[in-house]
């Protein structure tokens, strides 16, 4: 199974880039839920962590 896939990927033009542009996705990706982790209101992530513990009628009431 690997000889196959190894030979077709092998005779793809410019095959190199696909794992730097996957790579270079998944680093952006990853630093903005990152980023965007760190820049959040304290005040909502506290909000946010205590829904799995509450029920629907109490969440809904918060709002």
């Amino acid at each position: 199974m690997l000889k196959f896939v190894k030979h077709h990927l092998a005779s793809i033009d410019n095959v190199d880039i696909y794992p730097i542009i996957s790579l270079i996705l998944f680093g952006s990706v990853f630093l903005i839920i990152l980023i965007r982790t760190f820049l959040a209101d304290k005040k909502d992530m506290k909000i946010l962590s205590q829904i799995p513990l509450e029920d629907e009628a109490t969440f809904n009431s918060k709002k």
